[in-house]
Formats: structure tokens, sequence, C-alpha cells
């Protein structure tokens, strides 16, 4: 049986890097006591499939991961376990059974949804709330995007599929954003601030940004009419 399960980080675990957090679920499995399903061979692993690695530093309402269980009594059950073998700063948002066919959640992702906030003492020096709509509505955002071997000069226009600024909960301002979070087009959001901030004359400092991943999307459309609907939308309940 193919579970999805979204969970959010948030706290001191939000410095724990990808291949940890691997690692730190591969325990809360077997600790919480979830009938997991390895692979076979002389070097037996849990299958275990995680969508788009959070970077370090970032937080998240919307993280996935898939496993193969061999018998599970239900979702709140499985929901619960996990949760009970939590650390703080990890939840388990929910469990949903996949269809035989569903793609891995690594293979899935389209997109991601961010919420970017600046620092106190880290605002840039220009009305950016006013300013996010006619970034957004440029024809086209140039940028040195780099690799690790090189850089590369690319307009990252296309792969910004909403950009707003809009206040919080609190009447803080923030900057909202969908980009792109596929394998072969991944766009940081650290990224488009930096060419916004560039675009108005100034600079992105280290440190100066909060980013919260809200959720991460697969495209049920086509790659010309995209339809990006949450990973959890894909499976149901048990």
């Amino acid at each position: 049986m193919k579970i999805r399960i979204k969970f959010a980080k948030s706290g001191a675990i939000r410095f724990v890097g990808h291949l940890d957090v691997m690692r730190y679920f591969q325990k809360a499995i077997r600790r919480a006591g979830i009938d997991v399903a390895y692979s076979g061979g002389f070097s037996p692993h849990q299958i275990m499939s995680f969508a788009a690695p959070l970077g370090v530093g970032l937080t998240s309402h919307g993280e996935y991961m898939d496993i193969e269980v061999v018998s599970a009594a239900s979702a709140s059950e499985l929901k619960d376990s996990l949760n009970n073998a939590m650390v703080p700063g990890m939840e388990i948002v929910s469990v949903t059974k996949l269809p035989d066919d569903a793609m891995n959640a690594m293979a899935s992702v389209a997109a991601a949804k961010y919420t970017v906030r600046f620092r106190e003492g880290y605002e840039p020096d220009f009305d950016w709330e006013t300013q996010t709509a006619a970034f957004y509505a440029r024809p086209s955002i140039p940028v040195t995007k780099k690799t690790k071997k090189s850089e590369v000069e690319m307009d990252i226009k296309p792969s910004i599929y909403a950009l707003e600024s809009v206040k919080d909960e609190n009447g803080q301002g923030v900057i909202r954003m969908m980009v792109d979070a596929s394998s072969s087009g991944n766009i940081k959001p650290g990224l488009v601030i930096e060419a916004f901030l560039a675009e108005n004359g100034s600079t992105l400092s280290d440190f100066a940004l909060e980013i919260t991943r809200e959720d991460t999307f697969t495209n049920a459309g086509t790659e010309d009419e995209p339809v990006f609907i949450s990973l959890d939308a894909v499976g149901n309940e048990f």
C-alpha cells in the first residue's frame, strides 16, 4: 500500500538538513511501529521517497514523503502513531492512500507556494509593497543563476506562477509567490526576491529573509495549461 505523508517543519528543526531529515523519519517510523515495507536484496531499506528538499533554515507547512506499508489500520491511526514519535518542530499534518499508479512524491513535484518576510532591520529601502505588482508585470525577469559548476543567464518570469504583496494575519507586509519547483526548473524564492530588489536599485542582505513553504503542488493539467493541486489531493483517506 502506497502512503503519502504531509508534514510541517518549524522551530529549531528547520536547521536540520534534508539527509538528516530522511534518517530521522526512518528511525521515527520504526519507533512508531509502522508496518513499513522494505526493499529486497542484501541491504534492505525502507521504501521511501521525499518531495522537493527544503532549504536549511526554511520552515514549512507542506512537506511530503511517500512510504510503502505492508498493512495499516487507518490513516488517523498511522498519523497519531507517527505524531507520538515526532520531536518538537515536526508535525504530521495528513496521511493519505495513493492510487497504485501514482507517481512518487519526488517525481510529482511541479510547483511550490511560499510566504516571504523581511526580518526587522532588513527591510528594503524602497516602497516594496507597492512595487511588487509592477515587478511581476514585467515581460521578462533576467537573472544570473548559480549552479555547482558555472553561472547561467536565464529569464525566470515563466517560472513564477504568482507573485503578490499582501498583509498577513498580524497586519505585516509579506510577499507570497508560487514558483516552479520541478527537478528541471526549480526556482528558489530568494532568487526572485534578489531580482526584485535589484530591479529597484537595492541588494539582498544575508539573513534578511524568513521563508515559509506553504505547500507543494503537482500539475494535474498539461504543460501549456497547468492545473496545480496539492500533493495530498492525489490520494484519499482510509
